[in-house]
């Protein structure tokens, strides 16, 4: 297994957030946390990266607990793209999205060509090659997220954890962000992705983790998780699961 958690806990402001995680990411797999809001689903991606401490049980990322290794050798495991994004200088997109391979150079931190291939390919796949020379803070907020998941990426680690990738973002685009990251399992990274895109997760993911008031409530296939009553008790509604004509399945509020 690539990431293991195991009786994870983690503690904010004295306030229990995550309450006994166990859980693992292999390779392929794309799993997707759902869960109500305040349930705890984006700590639990930061305590996965090694971005938030754990107050008891055990993390690990390759073998490492990512947060006591120097964060350029997790990074060439593990991208992390959060919720909020902000850059404190006028970069123009294709630095923003350079700024992915710092845990691949070296020396003075220029790009190689290497780096620029990289970041190419990820603005390519992310459909942002046309954004290269714009100023990112004068981006739209789903333009903008497109290029942070570009940075992400590019980086090329094995693993993405992705915090509401497809928020902002209009149907064609977040259809193709799931798109993308299903084709990156099937060809052997793995990704983890909080999201509120229930039709999406259930269509594109093969893992399906409910967290509900810091409880791993359910797991599993995404139709089964979504028909179950853990679901039905942490959104207080029913979650229609059906399957349309063509045969593609789709979740909706019942």
């Amino acid at each position: 297994m690539w990431h293991q958690l195991t009786d994870v806990d983690v503690e904010l402001g004295g306030r229990a957030v995550v309450r006994g995680v166990s859980a693992s990411v292999s390779q392929g797999e794309l799993v997707v946390i759902v869960g109500p809001n305040g349930a705890g689903k984006s700590t639990l991606l930061r305590a996965i990266a090694g971005l938030v401490e754990v107050r008891s049980g055990a993390v690990r990322c390759f073998g490492h607990d990512p947060a006591r290794v120097d964060r350029r050798v997790i990074a060439r495991e593990l991208a992390y793209l959060p919720q909020q994004y902000e850059l404190a200088f006028p970069f123009i997109v294709e630095e923003v999205v350079l700024l992915g391979r710092y845990s691949q150079q070296s020396g003075l931190g220029l790009a190689s060509d290497a780096d620029l291939v990289a970041a190419r390919e990820a603005m390519k796949v992310t459909d942002i090659e046309h954004l290269a020379a714009r100023r990112f803070d004068e981006l739209s907020g789903g333009e903008a997220r497109r290029v942070i998941l570009a940075q992400a990426i590019c980086q090329g680690a094995k693993v993405v954890l992705l915090d509401e990738p497809t928020a902002g973002l209009d149907p064609a685009h977040a259809r193709a962000v799931f798109e993308m990251l299903r084709a990156r399992c099937d060809a052997g990274s793995a990704a983890v992705v909080v999201t509120h895109d229930l039709d999406l997760a259930l269509r594109h993911a093969g893992m399906m983790w409910l967290v509900a008031d810091g409880h791993l409530a359910a797991r599993g296939a995404p139709a089964d998780v979504l028909a179950s009553a853990a679901t039905r008790a942490a959104f207080a509604l029913d979650i229609h699961v059906g399957t349309l004509p063509s045969g593609r399945r789709f979740a909706v509020p019942a």
